[in-house]
C-alpha cells in the first residue's frame, strides 16, 4: 500500500511539472526514483562500502517502503518529504565514508542530477 502511495504521489508530481512546462525537470524527477533504487542496491553490494553504511542503506530502503511515516504519504509534496530527507542523510553519510566516486560508480542516471543530489545533501 505504501509503495503504491509513493508511486502515485511521484507520478502526480511529474504530471504537475509537465503541466507547468518544466519538461526537463519532470524527466529528471521521473528517473530519480528508479535511479535511487539502483544506487542503494549497488551500494549495498559494493565491498568498498563499510558494513555499518550498508545497514543504514538497508534501513533507509525499509523506511521508504514502510507504510509508517512521520508525514502521511497521501499529503501532496510533504508526504514523501520525510523519505527524501532520510535518503539524503544516508547518501551524505555513505559519500563521506566511502567517497563520492563510489556513489558515482553506481549512479545510472544523468550526472547533473547526481551533482544536484550532492549539493542538496551538502556533500
Amino acid at each position: 500500500m505504501a509503495v503504491a502511495v509513493v508511486l502515485g504521489t511521484w507520478l502526480i508530481l511529474i504530471g504537475l511539472l509537465f503541466a507547468a512546462g518544466r519538461g526537463e525537470t519532470a524527466r529528471q524527477a521521473a528517473a530519480l526514483l528508479p535511479n535511487l533504487v539502483f544506487l542503494f542496491h549497488g551500494l549495498v553490494r559494493d565491498p568498498r562500502v563499510p558494513r555499518t553504511s550498508k545497514l543504514l542503506l538497508l534501513g533507509g530502503m525499509a523506511w521508504i517502503a514502510s507504510p509508517i511515516d512521520l508525514v502521511p504519504e497521501f499529503i501532496p509534496i510533504l508526504g514523501p518529504l520525510d523519505d527524501a530527507i532520510v535518503a539524503a542523510l544516508i547518501l551524505r553519510h555513505v559519500a563521506r565514508v566511502a567517497g563520492k566516486a563510489v556513489l558515482a560508480d553506481h549512479w545510472r542516471g544523468d550526472p547533473d542530477t547526481l551533482e544536484k543530489l550532492f549539493r542538496l545533501a551538502r556533500i
